[in-house]
């Protein structure tokens, strides 16, 4: 078996922590992720390795990634799937069985090493081998499947699979970490070994991402008991032991009765979700600890060096070029030219319909007019993935590609992964967030934006709440939420756009040295509080050393 290099253990993280995630988004050659879950997954695996913590990280490697995005000959978004493979990650020889709809399905973990990327300890786990068959071995092709049971088959090996991985591997953690409910099979798993719902809840603990609905996933417990999700437990003890007896099986809700603790992403979403689930009875506590980014990985380092140093002159040059870097994709991508002196604001992130991408065009008359005048003009990037089933967010992303193709200062991009991501934020003066109010559970891309002079212009959502100084280090929309839809989005774009033309663009452009200064603030208010070292020990303090009270 391979042996781990890792370095030396600090004590105060000595507590053995696995921690499951359904994607991990950790260097651009590695496609196992689609949005913001994985970006998360993927700096808490770094930071970990730089605080020498006990942790260790299992996921799954997925055959053809979420997808590669691409355009069709219109310019319209096209999605395309293509296997993958990585000779970075080295082989165990650990295969385990698990049992899915009564057949013996083999899984076989790869592992990333902490000397590839910088992070603690990977294992990927995959059922695309020779000794599935076929419908077997497409269980870990794509992320996210939307066929039900491929999804429920997904999570059954992530959580039992890696559970039995980790036994192969002579890895016995004290803390089983669920990144979202997905891997919640691991906990069936834990008792059937162990026979206590007490000392399963010693070693599980829970973090909930959302409080989206599409985001908290739901089976019929008839198809759950059928697939193995519960690891051949009968009714009797599921439900005893969860709550559950028939109907709807609610992921969430069995972590939050399986684990000692809990909690969500930011302060914010720490309230709603004990708001979303105080009804129901036997649930964990819920306290928050906001989500950070990993400073090092995603901070352009000439551009930091330039602030550390006090040097204005150089910040500004390196700003305006990396401004040129992601113009170069731009005009790549689209044949259109930006202009590194105009005012670049960029919306970058997963789309879904509560996220708005279209809000800042909400008002066409006045957003033509600001992106075609001569004096004083603004230019916006979009970019963003789609889920490839959400017919609605595909045709909200061509719906931009359609109003936006003849505008030479509009541009909507592809292929939003790492890269990309890491370019938008190096580039962007504005750093576009535009959620309904209290769906956004945290979004972390405004952090990493932040660490790069890009200023955060959001709604008052998620961490945002947390970082905001209105006209210091970012701008705010502010909104009580709660309001009819339309209602809301028509005072959201008036607000926006008052902001745009009062506030920021004169500053920008008529006022340079104090909008040097707002970039500066940002800067210095994002570490180290949202970076992921403060989270990392957080959870450390906070989720695996809790000891719930008798």
């Amino acid at each position: 078996m391979e042996t781990i290099h890792t370095p030396a253990i600090d004590p105060k993280y000595s507590k053995k922590v696995a921690y499951f995630s359904m994607e991990f988004a950790i260097h651009q050659a590695l496609k196992i992720y689609s949005g913001g879950l994985g970006f998360l997954a993927g700096s808490h695996m770094r930071s970990a390795h730089d605080l020498k913590q006990n942790m260790i990280g299992v996921g799954i490697l997925w055959s053809f990634g979420y997808y590669d995005q691409s355009r069709n000959e219109d310019n319209t978004m096209s999605i395309i799937y293509r296997r993958k493979s990585y000779s970075f990650l080295d082989e165990t020889g650990i295969i385990v069985k698990v049992k899915i709809s009564g057949a013996d399905v083999f899984v076989k973990a790869y592992l990333l090493k902490p000397e590839i990327f910088g992070t603690v300890p990977v294992y990927l786990l995959t059922t695309d081998i020779p000794e599935n068959d076929y419908l077997a071995r497409t269980i870990t092709h794509k992320l996210y499947e939307a066929h039900e049971e491929t999804r429920i088959a997904q999570e059954i090996v992530l959580g039992i699979g890696g559970a039995k991985v980790l036994e192969e591997a002579d890895i016995t953690p004290e803390i089983y970490h669920l990144n979202e409910g997905h891997a919640l099979p691991v906990a069936f798993y834990l008792y059937s070994k162990l026979g206590s719902l007490e000392e399963v809840r010693k070693r599980m603990v829970f973090t909930t991402h959302t409080p989206e609905a599409a985001g908290n996933e739901e089976h019929e417990c008839s198809l759950l008991h059928r697939m193995g999700f519960f690891n051949g437990l009968s009714q009797e003890t599921v439900k005893e032991i969860t709550g559950h007896d028939v109907g709807k099986f609610s992921l969430t809700l069995g972590a939050l009765r399986l684990s000692k603790i809990s909690n969500g992403v930011s302060k914010l979403h720490g309230d709603v979700a004990n708001k979303m689930w105080e009804h129901y009875g036997n649930i964990c506590p819920i306290i928050s600890i906001t989500n950070a980014q990993n400073k090092k990985f995603w901070a352009d380092k000439p551009l930091q060096n330039a602030y550390d140093e006090y040097d204005d002159y150089a910040l500004i040059a390196r700003k305006k070029h990396l401004k040129r870097k992601l113009f170069d994709v731009v005009a790549d991508q689209t044949g259109k030219m930006f202009d590194p002196e105009v005012l670049t604001i960029v919306w970058a992130r997963r789309f879904a319909e509560y996220k708005r991408a279209g809000l800042i065009k909400r008002n066409w008359e006045k957003f033509y007019e600001l992106v075609t005048r001569k004096e004083r003009p603004i230019q916006v990037i979009w970019a963003g993935k789609p889920h490839p089933a959400d017919v609605n967010a595909i045709k909200l992303f061509n719906e931009l590609v359609y109003t936006t193709d003849r505008l030479k200062r509009c541009a909507v991009l592809v292929r939003y992964e790492i890269s990309l991501s890491g370019l938008l934020k190096k580039g962007a003066d504005i750093w576009l967030n535009t959620p309904r109010v209290t769906r956004e559970a945290s979004g972390t891309s405004g952090m990493s934006a932040a660490m790069n002079g890009a200023v955060n212009f959001s709604i008052n959502d998620g961490w945002h709440l947390e970082f905001q100084k209105h006209g210091e280090n970012s701008f705010t929309i502010f909104q009580e939420g709660g309001k009819d839809t339309v209602i809301q989005d028509e005072e959201d774009s008036f607000n926006l756009m008052n902001i745009l033309e009062n506030e920021i663009i004169p500053t920008y452009y008529d006022n340079p040295e104090r909008w040097l200064e707002i970039v500066k603030n940002s800067m210095s208010d994002i570490a180290p509080y949202f970076d992921t070292g403060r989270m990392a020990n957080e959870y450390y303090e906070k989720l695996y050393k809790y000891e719930p009270q008798k």
